[in-house]
């Protein structure tokens, strides 16, 4: 793995970067690792040994306010998914000293990228992860929230107030809070969630503008920004619903 600084605009694929920012962003807290425990085992009595409690598995991941703003590339790389003739070529980086697994999170993406419902879908469309030091066209970056506010603010002038994710010229940059803790709004696994953060992000580099509820029941499209609220819609990670239609809304 490759250890790089912070993201140097290479090329801006649209017309200007975006943000979910909202002065009104949720401020969860932040998780904590669970100590384990066990009960001893007696060894002074001929009684039966007690079966030890089970040790506590870390089912949570700690979400430091800043780090290192450093990174590390995925040394990953993989099939093209879709069928378009030029993938969109991407490289996955976790800002250094998380506990997450670059290449976990990296194959992660992609099987968001591949999925049924996904992008792809759409005949036209292809990804194709590729690792450190390959030709790709953008960087999708995991940040702690104080790294990826300064990223944000550097990259579009958007304050991001440690809650959001951004698109800036040739990357995304995915909020750490956002992608342990989900959101309010979407009730659902964190799978799905994470589903819809890179779905949209995506969408962006793809060339979807944001798009609003297009009705009271109907599902939320993925360039929704659908944790400023659903307005009537149901929460949604995917760009097709499970007839291969297209979910979108009124131009935002």
């Amino acid at each position: 793995m490759a250890a790089v600084g912070l993201l140097i605009p290479t090329a801006y694929f649209l017309e200007g970067g975006r943000s979910d920012a909202s002065s009104d962003a949720p401020r969860p807290q932040h998780t904590h690792l669970t100590a384990a425990t066990h009960t001893p085992t007696p060894t002074h009595t001929p009684t039966p040994t007690p079966t030890p409690t089970p040790t506590v598995s870390r089912t949570e991941i700690d979400v430091p306010a800043t780090g290192s703003g450093t990174f590390v590339t995925a040394r990953a790389g993989g099939e093209t998914v879709g069928s378009g003739s030029h993938p969109l070529r991407y490289v996955v980086e976790v800002e250094s000293g998380l506990d997450i697994s670059p290449s976990q999170a990296a194959d992660e993406i992609a099987a968001i990228l591949a999925a049924p419902r996904g992008w792809t879908h759409d005949p036209g469309t292809a990804f194709r992860l590729v690792g450190a030091g390959a030709a790709h066209d953008l960087t999708v970056k995991i940040a702690t929230p104080g790294t990826a506010d300064a990223l944000c603010w550097a990259g579009i002038q958007q304050d991001t107030g440690g809650e959001y994710n951004c698109e800036v010229p040739g990357g995304v940059v995915v909020n750490l809070k956002r992608w342990v803790k989900g959101s309010p709004t979407f009730d659902g696994p964190i799978h799905d969630y994470r589903a819809l953060i890179i779905n949209h992000e995506m969408g962006h580099f793809l060339g979807h503008s944001h798009v609003t509820c297009a009705g009271p029941g109907q599902l939320a499209p993925v360039m929704m920004q659908q944790i400023k609220g659903l307005h009537g819609c149901v929460a949604n990670a995917w760009p097709y619903d499970r007839y291969g239609h297209f979910v979108t809304g009124p131009p935002v």
